[in-house]
């Protein structure tokens, strides 16, 4: 395909997942669409939960909730032909082009999921002036998965086109629920890479200018999600309130302790509250309340530390208001170190890129957190070698933010770049 024509066909692709955003394990229109161009392209496809572990999905949604957005899936443009691989809520893929001839496993990861934000509908709002907001409400690709999608899409397209001068296998792992950090964990679980030899993870944006490119990103801090829960017993306010046991107080006083833990002297931490809903009416004892919370440390030792102080404080607060509680790990992400030789390698083809201005090894600043870094474990401990590569773009407004927007120009480079590293590995693997 020319690039020109691929080019085009990176923004239609693109333009179609942003319309219809789909939330972690629920991505069952966008899989769908994937596997049947995938399929059509000539890779071996392994879906649903013969890349997923069952036993390792956090925070996965109820039966209820993953059955009604199957209808909802069905009615709406899935791939018919596909879509009964994911309809339980499994909805990775691993796409395989072995092309029979010695050389690695190179695999790259592409996660698919959107996110609760309802996008905004201004008129100076790119989506909204050509015509592909989001459709459903409350839902939005505000963090570019859209675009790694079509990436994905985009790779397969050039693997195939090409697969008489590659040699050894190509795999492309679709993730889902990468928000939160609850999918990749799960996939690795399941051994999607345990025959890897290099492993590459992508983004767009995060706050790299626009046709920038860092090979290797190695500011992810290791994080827990908590979802935690207290149950009291409710009561009247007014005529008993010492039979009530408060769960709001109890979650109250979690949330302003929490924030207290103490930093640890290895290294970075974070600790938010992010929600808090409780009780029932303003003249009941609270007999429930829920807290979202997550930890952030700059190791996976440092993280533990702090998930076990929040532990600690909730059980007290728990105590104090003779309430019981629940903590449930939603999602998890390690901090990770790119293999500096891998991206290296993917630095030279960013260079030779004629697009791309500026590339470097190496960042360690600070990103946030991210679950590749459970695929990149798992291939370094295997002997592989493992990136996360970002490549920066114009953004209307900051991931998360209802103006999300990118620059669809850097679809064409970075799928570009991504298959030269392909061949360049080749050529590494062979001399």
């Amino acid at each position: 395909m020319e690039k020109e024509n691929l080019s085009r066909q990176l923004i239609q692709w693109r333009r179609q997942f942003h319309q219809y955003p789909e939330t972690g394990f629920l991505e069952m229109r966008t899989a769908s669409i994937v596997a049947s161009i995938l399929d059509q392209l000539g890779f071996d496809l392994q879906m649903g939960q013969g890349v997923m572990s069952k036993d390792h999905c956090m925070g996965k949604p109820n039966e209820q909730t993953t059955y009604e957005h199957y209808q909802w899936a069905l009615e709406n443009g899935a791939d018919k032909d596909y879509i009964d691989y994911f309809r339980d809520g499994y909805t990775g893929i691993v796409a395989t082009l072995d092309t029979k001839k010695e050389g690695p496993t190179i695999a790259y990861r592409f996660d698919m999921d959107a996110l609760d934000i309802h996008e905004s509908h201004s008129d100076d709002h790119f989506p909204t002036q050509e015509g592909f907001q989001s459709k459903v409400p409350y839902k939005m690709h505000a963090c570019g998965h859209d675009a790694h999608t079509s990436m994905g899409l985009g790779l397969a397209t050039l693997v195939a086109a090409h697969k008489d001068n590659l040699s050894g296998k190509i795999k492309l792992i679709f993730q889902p629920a990468e928000e939160g950090t609850r999918g990749a964990k799960s996939m690795v679980a399941a051994n999607v890479v345990e025959d890897v030899d290099y492993f590459i993870a992508t983004h767009i944006g995060t706050g790299i200018p626009h046709d920038h490119f860092v090979a290797a990103n190695n500011g992810f801090l290791a994080t827990s999600k908590l979802d935690i829960s207290f149950n009291g017993v409710a009561s009247h306010a007014g005529g008993k309130p010492e039979e009530g046991r408060n769960a709001l107080l109890a979650a109250a006083t979690a949330s302003l302790n929490i924030y207290a833990i103490p930093r640890h002297s290895d290294g970075t931490t974070r600790i938010n509250v992010g929600e808090l809903h409780a009780g029932s009416g303003r003249n009941i004892i609270a007999d429930h309340a829920q807290l979202k919370v997550e930890t952030r440390g700059d190791t996976a030792h440092i993280n533990q530390y702090v998930k076990d102080q929040v532990e600690s404080i909730v059980s007290g607060a728990a105590k104090m208001y003779q309430t019981d509680y629940h903590i449930e790990t939603v999602g998890e992400g390690l901090s990770c170190q790119g293999s500096k030789a891998l991206a290296s390698i993917l630095n030279e083809c960013a260079q030779e890129s004629p697009t791309i201005k500026r590339s470097c090894v190496e960042s360690n600043e600070s990103a946030g957190s991210e679950d590749a870094t459970y695929f990149m474990e798992a291939v370094q401990n295997n002997g592989g070698l493992a990136t996360y590569c970002v490549f920066g773009t114009e953004l209307a407004a900051g991931h998360h933010n209802e103006r999300f927007d990118i620059n669809e120009d850097t679809l064409l480079p970075s799928v570009d770049t991504l298959y030269q590293s392909i061949v360049k590995l080749n050529q590494t693997y062979n001399q």
